[in-house]
């Protein structure tokens, strides 16, 4: 009896394996299935009854979703225990990433004929099983999808994905899709040849039975003597060269040389291409248990797979409250958030009163969604009908009283206290206080404007990121009074428009704000201090950021800065602590430079559309450092990215983040902290908390006390903690 895959054989001896992963909604591939897999290649072998198989699906969801990351993660990374009997742990590494290769290897060369009828999704080593097999037949769903997407959590195709491809569709086209995850449709796989037909999905398995009836004697091409690569490989071959030469030129422009997978990926291809396919896996699996024992995908899988999914699943969610979906949202602002949101909503089903001053400014925002949707049909991925039916959700208005029946509200009006609470006060006289109302702001503390609200319990903080349809992050948090009931509606909801939430505690700037603001300001510190912008925005990207911290700034626009700088210090008083990126921040308000809207900020932007160019105007208004003055890279990068950690432990230490997890899910999937790092939190571990308190201690003295230590790096430094141990260690 096998336990994940079930085994069926017709009157023409083919057997049918239907695989079935029992407790998981999508197939994975778990040692389970691994040992069913292995039993029943040696019982299809050793049966002369038995003249091929066919492998299949038996959930609606999918073929293969690929390996069981979740159960794998605690494998990765850095230095541990051996794997017995005197082994180190690089070789307990290379034989467990080795035993899938030679259970595929085992089944493309048993000596009978093995077909793939790929009914669902297969990605990773779902799909490197139907490589393994003699012959794939996919369903005719351009919706379908195929890949081999490990690169994007920092590993490598590690059954047989980097050799197999490469083999089928030839270096350079294989190359496309493994070093950037790309998935391919079905008619893209047949175009490629890594399917051999493209059939109706209820024909697949009676097809797929018909070539392994008429092929008994079926060879992998690549174990047959003269096999030729599509376009050739080997270091005389001149397409090959040039691939590799390109190939690499490519990886090292889009990654500044920050991910480990994709040139394990190139390694892999180069060395193993030429080779006999035995060897050529061996070569795989030695590449990646090199990335498997970096820490770099222990982090990325952790962060980017593993605790994105568990938040995903209501992993905050508070136990024995009720689920709650919204069905009609009242949406207070129609702005630039506030119209995202409403489009999302009704995208996920959701009925939306759009609320603005006037209907004019209702209707602009709702102009956001109808060019969406327009851009969506014209695409081919949206009928007119159902573009029709989610613009129908969206009704604009400007009365209050439209209000009426909405089970959640969302407020986006602008950053101003008095404001907020003047919404909020109309808002309750249609609703009243016990419907949960959400803000979206983006810095003032949730109890504060909570106090506006009669039963502060049921209000909320609910933070989108611009632009909405765009951003995968949205941050729940909790004020002072917030109950049960509201973070259970604000988490369905989320879950409803398919975001990634994250919880964290009342703060000024909350979290992401709060860590995200440091990256800005570090960089309008140092061009007040006069260091060259250039070097300043391409540190900021060559550390793993997205953007440069003033380019960044011109699209946050400078006037929110200013005008969230006065906001601050108007509620704190003698409190507030000025930086010396304020002055900066100040005299470009005074120019009215604020950025991209006004087409000047420390970019230009001409008005042809032509390609942005820093301000000249930098050096005249701040000053400039002589060039033997100006600091080397690593220090403005080290500035840039430990200025952000501090905030980060500063926030862990003041309970606004209760778990690492959330930590490093906002901070990658909110503000584009370095997603090679798994995180600020996980990269802090893996520098080691005593090291990054030297740093800090050193930059502290040199620069000033926003990148002194907080007492909880300190304590977790001399204990030798890190934030994950110290989070498991509360847990347990």
């Amino acid at each position: 009896m096998t336990e994940t895959i079930k085994f069926d054989l017709d009157a023409d001896g083919i057997a049918l394996l239907t695989i079935d992963v029992p407790g998981v909604t999508m197939n994975v591939i778990t040692p389970e299935f691994q040992r069913d897999l292995t039993a029943l290649i040696e019982k299809i072998a050793a049966d002369e009854a038995i003249k091929g198989a066919v492998i299949t699906s038996g959930k609606a969801t999918g073929f293969v979703a690929g390996a069981d990351l979740k159960g794998m993660s605690g494998a990765f990374g850095g230095a541990g225990a051996g794997g017995g009997g005197g082994r180190s742990r690089a070789a307990a590494m290379f034989e467990a990433v080795s035993t899938l290769n030679r259970i595929f290897r085992r089944l493309e060369t048993c000596g009978k004929p093995f077909a793939a009828a790929i009914n669902g999704l297969a990605m990773g080593g779902g799909l490197e099983l139907c490589l393994a097999c003699h012959y794939r037949v996919v369903a005719d769903n351009p919706k379908l999808q195929l890949g081999l997407p490990e690169v994007l959590v920092g590993l490598l195709p590690g059954a047989g994905g980097t050799q197999r491809l490469p083999r089928l569709a030839g270096v350079q086209a294989a190359l496309m899709y493994l070093v950037q995850g790309k998935s391919m449709s079905p008619a893209e796989a047949k175009g490629m040849n890594v399917v051999h037909e493209v059939a109706p999905a209820d024909e697949l398995v009676a097809r797929a039975k018909a070539w392994v009836k008429a092929n008994p004697k079926a060879v992998q091409p690549w174990d047959v003597k003269g096999f030729r690569f599509p376009g050739g490989v080997g270091g005389m071959n001149p397409n090959f060269a040039q691939t590799f030469i390109g190939g690499n030129g490519m990886i090292t422009k889009e990654t500044l040389g920050n991910y480990n997978a994709p040139r394990a990926i190139m390694s892999a291809v180069f060395e193993g291409t030429p080779l006999p396919m035995d060897k050529a896996l061996r070569i795989e699996s030695k590449y990646f248990t090199k990335l498997a024992l970096d820490p770099q995908a222990m982090n990325m899988v952790r962060s980017l797979f593993v605790s994105k999914q568990a938040a995903e699943k209501g992993a905050r969610r508070p136990k024995g409250v009720e689920k709650s979906p919204t069905r009609k949202l009242a949406m207070l602002g129609a702005g630039m958030m506030g119209a995202g949101i409403a489009y999302v909503s009704a995208k996920a089903g959701i009925e939306v009163v759009l609320l603005d001053r006037d209907l004019a400014a209702a209707e602009k925002g709702k102009d956001y969604s109808r060019k969406l949707v327009e851009k969506a049909v014209k695409r081919g991925s949206l009928s007119q009908d159902k573009a029709e039916a989610m613009l129908a959700l969206i009704k604009t208005t400007d009365k209050y009283e439209d209000l009426a029946g909405c089970d959640l509200v969302i407020e986006a009006v602008f950053e101003d206290r008095g404001l907020k609470a003047d919404v909020t006060k109309k808002t309750q006289a249609v609703l009243g206080a016990d419907t949960i109302f959400g803000s979206n702001t983006s810095t003032l503390p949730i109890t504060g404007l909570a106090e506006a609200w009669d039963k502060p319990e049921n209000f909320i903080g609910i933070h989108f990121f611009s632009p909405v349809d765009k951003m995968p992050l949205v941050e729940i948090i909790m004020g002072k009074k917030t109950g049960d009931a509201a973070l259970a509606k604000a988490l369905d909801y989320v879950a409803q428009i398919k975001k990634t939430p994250i919880v964290v505690n009342d703060s000024r700037g909350f979290y992401t704000s709060r860590c995200f603001g440091t990256y800005v300001t570090e960089g309008y510190i140092m061009a007040g201090e006069g260091i060259n912008p250039a070097l300043i925005d391409n540190c900021g990207r060559q550390a793993g950021m997205p953007v440069g911290p003033l380019a960044v700034g011109d699209e946050v626009s400078i006037d929110l800065s200013y005008k969230v700088k006065k906001q601050t210090a108007a509620d704190l008083g003698d409190a507030y602590k000025p930086t010396p990126g304020d002055k900066v921040v100040d005299r470009m308000y005074e120019l009215g430079r604020f950025g991209r809207k006004t087409a000047k900020g420390f970019y230009e932007y001409p008005a042809d559309g032509g390609r942005k160019f820093l301000w000249p105007g930098i050096a005249e208004e701040f000053g400039r450092l002589p060039d033997d003055e100006q600091p080397t890279p690593a220090e403005v990068k080290k500035r840039l990215i430990f200025r952000q950690l501090v905030e980060c432990a500063r926030c862990y230490e003041e309970g606004v983040l209760v778990t690492p997890e959330d930590g490093d899910l906002g901070a990658i999937f909110g503000w584009g902290f370095a997603p090679f790092t798994g995180g600020p939190l996980s990269h802090m571990d893996t520098l080691g908390i005593a090291n990054v308190v030297r740093e800090l201690d050193a930059l502290a003295q040199k620069y000033g006390e926003r990148f002194a230590p907080p007492k909880l790096l300190r304590d977790m430094a001399a204990a030798g903690e890190t934030f994950y141990s110290r989070a498991a260690k509360k847990a347990a």
